[in-house]
């Protein structure tokens, strides 16, 4: 897919992710396909934004050009990735939530969450600051045909602050969604 295609808010970023397709390549080759099927948009002006305050080092991929990977860690255990969007300069990323698991075959719920969906993949901050593309061995494929369950657009999961925005979709009734509402 055409990174400009990234080039738009992060709302309408996150919603439009749903279906397409995350391809991993791994070391040995083996490419990796799962189908987005959970995503949260975060932008400039959200208090639960990790770009809310300022840019520093750690969040810097956040206001790069849209396209850029941006992984940080929770717990000190778990990766989320997240895709920078709209413009550079401004703070504004999608978190990819979870995948439906194409190649290789697993388990419906194995990439059900974002650390889960990090851990599977083999993504750690190592990526963050690379532009998706093959270099980096992280892109995205258009979706093979339309999504044609209803996607449900709620509020985001495990934040303290902004709480309130709906800016969490999945796809409705897939197994693979984190969780539901």
């Amino acid at each position: 897919m055409p990174l400009e295609w990234l080039a738009r808010p992060a709302p309408v970023v996150a919603q439009e992710l749903l279906g397409c397709i995350l391809v991993r390549q791994q070391a040995n080759g083996q490419l990796y396909r799962g189908r987005i099927v959970e995503t949260e948009a975060y932008m400039a002006g959200d208090p639960a934004c990790h770009g809310y305050r300022r840019q520093t080092a750690r969040n810097a991929p956040m206001f790069a050009a849209p396209g850029t990977i941006y992984v940080y860690q929770i717990y000190g255990i778990h990766h989320c990735l997240n895709i920078a969007s709209d413009r550079p300069n401004f703070a504004s990323a999608v978190l990819i939530r979870a995948l439906e698991m194409l190649t290789p075959p697993l388990p419906p719920r194995s990439a059900a969450g974002p650390g889960k969906l990090c851990q599977v993949l083999g993504i750690d901050r190592q990526l963050s600051g690379l532009m998706l593309g093959q270099e980096s061995g992280l892109w995205l494929e258009k979706p093979p045909q339309p999504l044609t369950d209803p996607i449900v657009q709620t509020t985001r999961i495990g934040i303290s602050q902004g709480q309130e925005i709906p800016w969490r979709w999945y796809v409705q009734g897939n197994p693979a969604v984190s969780r539901y509402s």
